[in-house]
C-alpha cells in the first residue's frame, strides 16, 4: 500500500531521473512530526538552498558575501530565515529549480505559516521555480490561502482492498502470533480501513503540475 511518504518519494525520483543531464534543480525536504523542534523554517530553508548550491559549478557571489557578512557579526551567526529566502530566490533564478517538501502536516502550525509565506516570496522572484507538497487534507485550505490560490491538488485515497492485504501481510510476520486470537485479528481487519480512509492529499504547486522535459 502507497502512503503519503512513498508517493512523494517516487515523485522526487523521477523529477531526479529526468533532470540528470540538464540544467535543473531539484532540493527536498521531508518532515517528522517527532523532529519538530530541529525542523524550524530557517533549518528547513537552508537544507533546501544546501542541495541547491551543492549542484552548482560555482556559488554565486551574493550567496558568498552574505556568509561573510554574518561571519563579521560580533561571535558569529549563520544566515537568517530572510537572507536564506533572497539566496534561494537567487539560486532558483540561475535554472529551472523544483522544491520538494513531504508531510507539511507534520510541521508545526506556526513554522508551516512562515516557511509556506517563504516558500511564495520565493515563487514571486524565481518564475520558472516548481513546488510539489505532501500532506493530510486539513491543511490545503491553508496552502491554497498561503500560495494565492495557485494551487492543483490530487486527493490519494488507498483502496479498501489494499489497505486489508497490507494488514494482512504485516499479521502474517508478527513475530509472536500467540499474542492475538481470531477476534483481535478479525477487529483490526475492520476497524484501521474504516480510519484509513481519505487519510491523504496530494497538493501540487501553482499554475500546473510539474514537468521536466527530456
Amino acid at each position: 500500500m502507497l502512503t503519503s511518504h512513498d508517493v512523494s518519494s517516487l515523485a522526487i525520483d523521477i523529477l531526479c531521473d529526468r533532470a540528470r543531464g540538464q540544467n535543473v534543480a531539484v532540493a527536498c525536504f521531508y518532515f517528522d512530526f517527532a523532529a519538530q523542534k530541529e525542523q524550524s523554517p530557517t533549518n528547513t530553508l537552508g537544507a533546501l538552498l544546501k542541495q541547491f548550491v551543492s549542484g552548482l559549478e560555482e556559488v554565486p557571489g551574493e550567496i558568498v558575501e552574505a556568509y561573510e557578512n554574518q561571519k563579521k557579526v560580533i561571535g558569529g551567526r549563520r544566515p537568517q530565515g530572510s537572507d536564506i529566502v533572497e539566496m534561494l530566490q537567487t539560486t532558483s533564478s540561475e535554472r529551472r529549480s523544483f522544491i520538494c517538501i513531504d508531510a507539511l502536516d507534520e510541521c508545526a502550525a506556526g513554522c508551516r505559516v512562515e516557511l509556506l509565506d517563504s516558500l511564495h516570496q520565493i515563487l514571486q522572484k524565481s518564475q520558472g521555480t516548481r513546488i510539489f507538497l505532501t500532506g493530510r487534507p486539513h491543511i490545503e485550505a491553508e496552502i491554497k490561502k498561503r500560495l494565492s490560490g495557485r494551487v492543483m491538488t490530487i486527493t490519494i485515497t488507498p483502496k479498501r482492498d489494499d489497505v486489508i492485504g497490507y494488514l494482512r501481510t504485516r499479521l502474517d510476520k508478527d513475530t509472536n502470533p500467540d499474542a492475538m486470537d481470531s477476534s483481535l485479528e478479525a477487529d483490526i481487519l475492520k476497524k484501521i480501513p474504516d480510519d484509513i480512509s481519505d487519510m491523504y492529499v496530494e497538493a501540487a504547486k501553482l499554475r500546473k503540475l510539474p514537468q521536466v522535459t527530456h
